[in-house]
Order: structure tokens, then sequence, then C-alpha cells
């Protein structure tokens, strides 16, 4: 019995046309492109300066002027590094100082006439409101009309002294040291008025 005829056949001249034909190179979608960026930028310059000197022999000049460059570009990330730097640092500093200028409200060991008026010279109104509002409070517990302690608020003063003039009082204080409100001179003076109101029938000068 005769075996089958094979009838499978390779044109090799048909596969020889498709490996020609750009249309069936696949191949060439998974090479990677040898493009740097650096060296056509490095090359874009070289042109540059041939066009700017021309391409003869001025070596020396081209040296010069890459060297000129360097200096310009270490100059440039210098400056703006130590600059940035500068900042920085001047954002702490100033966080240094507010850390340090605040402290904890209190109403003893405190002259607060020559505070007061200290900070009235200095245009320095949202200091002045916060003493005037401390003196008060001292006032006040001098003559045993509110408890004052260190970990109280506002707000209980308001419970324990009462009155409308009192109330208006602590609420431009709060305001003014929490709320971030601009203090000024009409609003100090309008302190001292509700604070002779709230003072009105006792307290003594500090």
């Amino acid at each position: 019995m005769l075996a089958p005829t094979d009838t499978l056949t390779v044109d090799t001249s048909m596969i020889a046309s498709w490996r020609s034909d750009t249309a069936y190179d696949y191949n060439r979608e998974l090479m990677q492109s040898d493009f740097n960026l650096m060296d056509w930028l490095l090359e874009q310059i070289g042109r540059f300066f041939d066009a700017l000197i021309g391409s003869g022999d001025e070596g020396d000049v081209r040296t010069v002027i890459w060297i000129v460059v360097g200096i310009v570009a270490l100059g440039l990330v210098a400056y703006f590094f130590f600059y940035h730097r500068a900042r920085l640092f001047s954002r702490r500093s100033a966080a240094a100082a507010v850390d340090y200028d605040i402290t904890e409200d209190t109403i003893y060991g405190i002259d607060f006439a020559l505070a007061i008026d200290r900070a009235l010279q200095s245009d320095n109104y949202r200091e002045a409101l916060r003493l005037i509002y401390l003196q008060t409070l001292k006032r006040l517990s001098d003559e045993g009309r509110i408890d004052w302690q260190p970990y109280k608020t506002p707000t209980q003063y308001i419970a324990e002294a009462g009155g409308s003039p009192f109330s208006e009082f602590t609420n431009h204080f709060l305001r003014v040291r929490y709320g971030g409100f601009d203090a000024d001179l009409p609003l100090v003076e309008r302190m001292r008025a509700l604070q002779r109101e709230i003072e009105k029938g006792g307290g003594h000068e500090e």
C-alpha cells in the first residue's frame, strides 16, 4: 500500500518577499530606540556653538564657552539651593519666635499698666487688647467676683461675672486672640470703655 503523497511544500520565494516587505516586519516594534535625550541635547548645543564660532580649529574657544556655561549652571543651582534653604530656615525661626512669645495667659507677676502702655506705644494693639483682658480678670479675681484658674476658659468667666458688658468684652478678646481678627486703636478704646463699665462700683488700679 502506497503512503499518501505530502502535498505541503514551502515556497521559499514567497517567504523571501514577505521578509523584505516592511508591512510584515513585526520585530521592529519590539526593538528599543537608541535615542538619547542628553546626547541629542549636547549635539544641538554643539551645533549652536559651531554656528556661533564656526567648526574650524577654535577648540580653545569652545572649551572656554563650555566652562562658562558650567559655571553659570552651578551658580544657578547654588542660588536656588541657598535661597530656598534660607527661606526654610527663616520659616523655622519665625515659628520658633511665635512659640517663644506665646506663653500661657496669667494674671500674676505682670505690671499691666506698664505693659499696656508699651504695647500701645509700639502700635501692638493685639497685645494691648490681650493685656487689658487679663488685667480685668485679675481685678475681678481680687474682688472675688470670679475664681480665676489657669485651666478655665473665657466662657466660664462669662458665667461667673455675668452681664452683657463682660460678654461683649470677652467676645472681642476671643475674636482677636483665637479668631484671627485684627485689632486696632478704636477696638482697644472700646475694650477700655467696657473694662470701666465692668468694674463699676469697685476695683483698683494695678
